[in-house]
């Protein structure tokens, strides 16, 4: 079965999260499988991702990701949510209903390639990021990524709802850093990468 795929109606539902400028588009089933995700920080062109691009059409639209059974978009500050809301909501359901694959096949082969020089201690970290922090990143519609472990720093990627978020430093230090510290003896410090 492709989740991309939909021969029936769309229900979605939105979500606020702590980030004021992005907000989540929940949809009644999966749309990528578990634990994949895609963030454009800008259009990526059809070739990639249709529907992102064309979110990007709407020029308040900042960023978009997808992830599980939902679309977060952030918006520029200049916009309220209770302006263009209706509009994106309208915009993502037809785009779903309309059977088209979210994310292109190609884009998800080059997404998905595992890395071969991954150490002990970087599974190790990966399964404590997936175990205890992605479900909570998750709900406030982001994403973390585990980047890299060297010299005793944890690089993660935020994406999402999270990058740019206000309160995202303060969850990567006191939350993120303080489980690795305490689960990872080798782990000094969590530090975030492009946001």
């Amino acid at each position: 079965m492709n989740p991309s795929i939909q021969d029936r109606p769309v229900s979605i539902y939105l979500e606020a999260n702590p980030n004021p400028n992005s907000l989540k588009f929940v949809v009644d089933y999966m749309l990528l499988e578990e634990g994949d995700s895609y963030d454009y920080p800008e259009a990526p062109g059809n070739e990639v991702s249709e529907l992102a691009t064309r979110l990007f059409e709407f020029d308040y639209v900042k960023r978009v990701f997808f992830m599980s059974n939902f679309v977060t978009v952030t918006k520029s500050e200049d916009v309220e949510w209770i302006e263009i809301r209706e509009e994106l909501k309208k915009e993502i359901k037809d785009y779903l209903e309309s059977g088209k694959l979210i994310v292109a096949p190609k884009a998800m082969i080059q997404a998905n390639t595992p890395r071969e020089d991954e150490t002990d201690l970087d599974v190790q970290i990966k399964a404590i990021l997936d175990e205890y922090i992605r479900p909570a990143v998750e709900q406030d519609g982001g994403a973390i990524t585990y980047h890299s472990f060297q010299d005793g720093v944890v690089k993660v990627l935020l994406q999402g709802s999270c990058s740019g978020c206000p309160s995202s430093t303060i969850t990567l230090k006191a939350g993120i850093e303080n489980l690795l510290k305490r689960m990872v003896p080798e782990v000094q410090s969590v530090e975030a990468e492009g946001i």
